[in-house]
């Protein structure tokens, strides 16, 4: 190795001098990092104005997990219908897919779809329901994704990228906007099955963000915020008394820990938890909605009681501030129809069309869904080549998701696949760009919410992603 050798002192500073800019960067970068984190620690959840007005003030998102058939529900093809059971032509070469290379022969839907409400939106008939709300979706017939399979996939949906450890959606819109019921929590997630999502607590988590914008999971059953009770023997005032000699302790180990987040967020979560005893029973408390609305979530069909249950609570969490609310349909890819897509689907729409439906109309009633987004898909759609005799692989190239309220047009498609359904051909969205345009809505520029993490500003959409004007009211 050679080493450079210096006649004088002013040699080796003329020589070095170029390395003393980086220095004072990475200073800097530090500094502005610490600044940062100085923000977030002060008051995290504090409310906060978006960049620019926004149509959008709070989401629900219904994840149906396992990836919908956007060929059977909301993307007809004549001409997979006429071309049943041939080869996909040669022009569309090797389709990848989880299974291996594709090539199957082509399966038609057995579905009849019809032209529904004032705009014609097509809608089959396993969504009766959904159907009637034709006028109040845009629907993005072109989507796709990078993830083959569903850890990767979901991952992606929620976080931006098919790899663990990123801030998911519900995260950076906490973040950006903070809570404006510091009772409740500001991003919550309820799944059904012990929330065994697949890739799991990542779907919901800060990644490098502080932990206190996480999501708050809620279970299923009649008390869904887990440990929130006070146990008998503890009264109001001992439990006051504790959470302050517990606030007094973080103080005096925060002295030598001033950038400590983690410390921050979990002093953050016993003061929530605190406040949740007293105001979130009465917002989880079904007692209070009457039993025709009960009737319009299906609460009374034993098909459908689960996951309305879940949709309804979701309504009356944004009634009361919560920012953002993901409701899993299907947790642990139960829409994954590898075989017998006409059973999976027939339960799976039966199970999400009715109570979906109730939550667009109840939150219309209540004139909440012109600045409440609801997004209802899942991770990808599903191939019109057929897997064994009668399912569907996964399909990332083109696919369908729809969005109500908040912003975006009533009764417009966005977007087309090919003849077949396989592939996105005309505006396509990619994931970044569906959350760019997510984050426009609640007015925020992609480019320039960030954070800043390793001496990079990190932003959700990573550096692609274009805000689908197309779709904007």
């Amino acid at each position: 190795m050679h080493v450079p050798s210096y006649s004088s002192r002013r040699d080796f500073l003329r020589t070095a001098g170029g390395g003393f800019g980086a220095l004072a960067l990475s200073a800097l970068a530090a500094s502005e990092s610490r600044a940062s984190e100085a923000k977030v620690v002060g008051d995290p959840l504090a409310p906060k104005e978006p960049q620019f007005k926004a149509t959008a003030k709070r989401v629900i998102f219904l994840f149906m997990e396992g990836g919908p058939s956007h060929v059977d529900l909301t993307d007809p093809k004549p001409e997979l219908t006429k071309r049943n059971g041939t080869p996909l032509p040669a022009s569309f070469g090797k389709v990848i897919t989880p299974m291996g290379t594709g090539g199957n022969n082509l399966l038609a839907s057995k579905r009849k779809f019809a032209k529904c409400g004032k705009s014609g939106l097509d809608f089959s008939d396993w969504l009766p329901h959904l159907s009637t709300c034709a006028d109040d979706f845009t629907l993005l017939r072109a989507c796709w994704a990078d993830g083959l399979n569903h850890v990767g996939s979901v991952c992606q949906m929620n976080t931006g990228s098919i790899l663990a450890g990123r801030p998911s959606l519900g995260s950076w819109a906490l973040y950006g906007l903070g809570s404006v019921n510091r009772n409740l929590p500001g991003f919550v997630v309820f799944a059904e099955g012990g929330g065994q999502i697949f890739g799991g607590a990542r779907n919901w988590a800060t990644g490098y963000m502080p932990a206190t914008y996480q999501g708050t999971y809620f279970s299923s059953g009649p008390a869904p915020i887990l440990n929130l009770d006070t146990p008998a023997e503890v009264g109001s005032a001992r439990q006051r008394e504790k959470l302050n000699l517990i606030g007094e302790l973080n103080d005096l180990h925060r002295k030598d820990r001033p950038g400590d987040s983690q410390l921050d967020a979990r002093r953050a979560a016993y003061e929530l938890a605190y406040r949740m005893q007293a105001s979130a029973p009465e917002a989880v408390d079904l007692t209070q909605e009457t039993e025709k609305t009960k009737e319009a979530y299906g609460l009374n069909r034993k098909e459908t009681a689960e996951f309305g249950t879940r949709c309804l609570l979701a309504r009356r969490l944004v009634e009361r501030g919560v920012r953002f609310v993901q409701v899993y349909c299907g947790a642990g890819s139960q829409w994954d129809a590898h075989a017998d897509i006409e059973g999976n689907h027939t339960k799976m729409c039966l199970r999400a069309d009715k109570p979906s439906a109730a939550l667009i109309q109840d939150l219309k009633q209540r004139g909440l869904l012109e600045d409440t987004l609801v997004i209802w898909g899942g991770e990808f759609g599903r191939t019109p080549m057929s897997e064994g005799a009668s399912g569907r692989d996964h399909n990332p190239y083109g696919f369908s998701m729809l969005m109500a309220g908040g912003g975006v047009k009533g009764g417009f498609a966005f977007g087309r696949t090919d003849e077949f359904g396989l592939y996105g051909v005309e505006n396509r969205v990619h994931v970044h760009d569906f959350h760019a345009t997510i984050l426009h809505l609640l007015g925020f520029d992609h480019e320039k919410l960030t954070f800043r993490h390793n001496g990079k500003d990190e932003r959700l959409t990573d550096v692609k992603g274009k805000v689908v004007r197309e779709i904007l009211a």
